[in-house]
């Protein structure tokens, strides 16, 4: 049976969730819903259908296989992962892999805050060390990226931190201990 996938028409929250079809070999269709132009982004489509899908939870994305039917991407991801036994073998690697999940969606969260509040959380100070790190050891690694370069200077930019990266207490380097290692050598 074509199991049916629920998203908008973007990447988002869905694509994972495609890559991860596309790989099991499932068949699938995709149930697209298109927002209206701004300045309201009409969800029209969605909300006059999401209460009459039968789900308990309606949310995008979603997944309809069979009589299952799962909203929200990490249930949707667990679900084809278990199908298909990519969810580790032993206690360990299950351990391992629920961790990694989390991991992942807290960088995803992390990162979302870092681009789209208009307050200085603690968090941005994480990110932001994070993507200078990455610059550090592939200075053009995100000249594609003008929003990510955009936030690093103005977070370099904010009166404090400029003063501090000028002051000899900065400290440039370098990013790991001695015993870290480069490139798994």
């Amino acid at each position: 049976m074509t199991m049916i996938l629920g998203y908008w028409d973007t990447r988002g929250l869905g694509q994972h969730i495609r890559l991860l079809l596309e790989y099991t070999g499932d068949k699938y269709e995709e149930k697209q819903y298109i927002c209206g132009e701004a300045p309201d982004f009409d969800k029209s489509c969605w909300t006059n259908v999401k209460f009459k899908l039968g789900m308990d939870f309606p949310n995008l994305p979603y997944l309809v296989d069979g009589d299952r039917k799962i909203p929200q991407s990490n249930a949707i991801m667990r679900y084809i992962a278990r199908k298909h036994n990519m969810c580790g073998e032993t206690e360990e690697e299950k351990i391992r892999v629920d961790i990694l999940e989390n991991q992942a969606m807290d960088l995803r969260l992390a990162f979302i805050k870092l681009c789209y509040l208009n307050i200085i959380t603690f968090v941005d100070f994480v990110m932001y060390e994070l993507l200078d790190e990455h610059r550090a050891l592939e200075p053009k690694c995100l000249d594609n990226f003008k929003n990510l370069k955009e936030l690093l200077n103005r977070f370099e930019g904010l009166e404090r931190i400029a003063a501090y990266m000028k002051s000899p207490r900065f400290m440039k380097g370098p990013i790991n201990n001695r015993m870290a290692q480069w490139g798994y050598k």
